[in-house]
């Protein structure tokens, strides 16, 4: 049996477009069930309905800061739409701890850095500023603090001299949607599992893999 997924948008929704294409082939463990929007102009509800993907509208703006009231209403969509595993790709909304914590274990997003380095604003930028050699992208369990919770998958990329916050955004973005929809793969399959605040799996994809740069060669 299928997982049934939400995937959470507030724009072009490139990640979420990913999922949906993986989710497309008969032997993917999961299936998208819903796009939702908190915002009625985002470029990826167009992309969702193209995929046959049915999208609902929840505008946040009306709701102010009051989050629990909009929790609210997008609860009842997912319950609508039985929901097992939320997606976030790029959105663009804090959630309540209570919403965390019901979601805790079946909620993943997904950031442009490595991890816990970088979180927040601008991580391409603050890779650039450190000198890192190495950048990349992290789908984690979400959990109420930003950019944080139990790495799920992690996906690297070397980082040139030249490279510009757009440079850099660009290559990390391919690798994006090829570990987005390995993760949940892996979560939907069951071979994710969290022990305290690490997430394990039951098989290493690539038991040997290394990735060094700059080379000395």
């Amino acid at each position: 049996m299928k997982r049934r997924v939400a995937i959470l948008i507030s724009g072009r929704g490139s990640n979420m477009a990913a999922l949906i294409e993986a989710a497309s082939a008969s032997d993917f463990p999961a299936e998208i069930v819903v796009v939702i929007s908190n915002r009625a102009d985002a470029g990826g509800l167009e992309r969702a309905k193209a995929g046959g993907i049915p999208t609902v509208v929840i505008e946040s703006k009306p709701f102010g800061k009051d989050r629990a009231a909009f929790e609210a209403v997008l609860q009842a969509a997912l319950d609508q739409h039985g929901v097992e595993l939320i997606c976030l790709g790029g959105f663009m909304r804090l959630f309540t701890a209570e919403f965390v914590q019901r979601w805790f274990g079946r909620m993943l997003n997904i950031h442009p850095s490595l991890l816990p380095s970088f979180p927040g604003l601008d991580p391409q930028g603050q890779a650039l500023r450190a000198g890192v050699k190495i950048s990349g992208a992290t789908v984690h369990f979400v959990i109420p603090e930003t950019d944080a919770g139990p790495i799920l998958m992690q996906g690297a990329v070397a980082v040139a001299d030249d490279d510009t916050a757009e440079t850099l955004a660009e290559r990390i973005l391919k690798v994006e949607h090829r570990i987005y929809p390995d993760a949940l793969r892996l979560l939907a399959s069951g071979r994710a599992r969290l022990e305290g605040d690490i997430c394990k799996k039951s098989a290493n994809a690539n038991p040997d893999g290394t990735l060094i740069s700059p080379t000395a060669g």
